[in-house]
């Protein structure tokens, strides 16, 4: 198994998860040009790619899923819930092309795709875990908070996509975010704190979560050391040494990732 972070942030977002009967990208909301130029850096062939999923309609997770997925005839994948709001994104995109997972579970070719809803401002969004029963990755961004029900179905992930948004008081001294979308982004239906982050993770840790990768970072209310940096601490507070216990990781917006790979 191979996973990696393509782009990760609010200007788009696509991550690559390659097993050996099936290769699989989760959101493509850059352009197809750029997703084409960072997967050759990879050495990863578009032509290979058996299907895409989407995690909802918002434009930094979806704006070149049409392009792509017409270009190399790629099945797209996407919640029945969210079908209505992400169709209408992907207009030229024939039917034959798109799936819809009606239940929690999918396969794409031995591959098993489970899906729980989030809770962010949109149509519905979801949470995607893919294993093919020896390795499970998870990615969980775009969520104001994770319930009970999320938590145990990212638990026990080898490796864990996790959103650390924002880092609270940078977002509240922002002068160019209005009153309503600061929140917004606080509300639990806007996107994890880097705090909220690391709360959840010392959580997954125990249920054997072993590699993290901070994803869906603000350009202006976070920065990677800030964010690797409060949930390290936190973790600390609960016992858990990172580079121990669990290894943290950070996702870019402009640039491809750590390749991650497990046999």
């Amino acid at each position: 198994m191979k996973t990696v972070s393509i782009a990760s942030g609010s200007k788009g977002n696509c991550t690559f998860i390659g097993f050996r009967n099936a290769n699989i990208l989760v959101d493509i909301g850059i352009p197809c040009f750029l997703l084409e130029e960072r997967l050759g850096q990879l050495n990863i062939d578009p032509k290979s790619i058996d299907a895409i999923l989407i995690t909802h309609e918002h434009c930094d997770h979806c704006s070149g899923v049409d392009v792509f997925a017409r270009k190399y005839k790629t099945k797209v994948f996407m919640h029945a819930n969210g079908y209505p709001y992400i169709r209408q994104k992907l207009n030229k995109l024939p039917d034959s092309q798109i799936i819809c997972i009606n239940g929690s579970t999918v396969f794409i070719n031995d591959v098993m795709v489970s899906a729980v809803p989030l809770h962010h401002n949109s149509g519905f969004c979801v949470s995607y875990s893919v294993s093919d029963g020896k390795s499970k990755v998870s990615i969980a961004t775009d969520t104001g908070h994770l319930t009970e029900e999320i938590l145990e179905h990212l638990s026990g992930s080898d490796i864990l996509f996790l959103e650390a948004n924002h880092d609270e008081r940078r977002l509240l001294m922002n002068p160019n975010y209005s009153p309503y979308l600061k929140r917004l982004i606080l509300s639990p239906q806007g996107h994890l704190s880097n705090t909220e982050c690391g709360t959840a993770l010392a959580k997954l840790v125990k249920t054997g979560v072993r590699q993290v990768i901070l994803s869906h970072l603000s350009e202006e209310n976070n920065t990677p050391e800030i964010a690797y940096t409060t949930v390290k601490n936190i973790l600390q507070k609960h016992g858990i040494i990172e580079g121990e216990n669990v290894f943290v990781d950070v996702a870019y917006q402009h640039k491809v990732g750590t390749v991650f790979e497990m046999e």
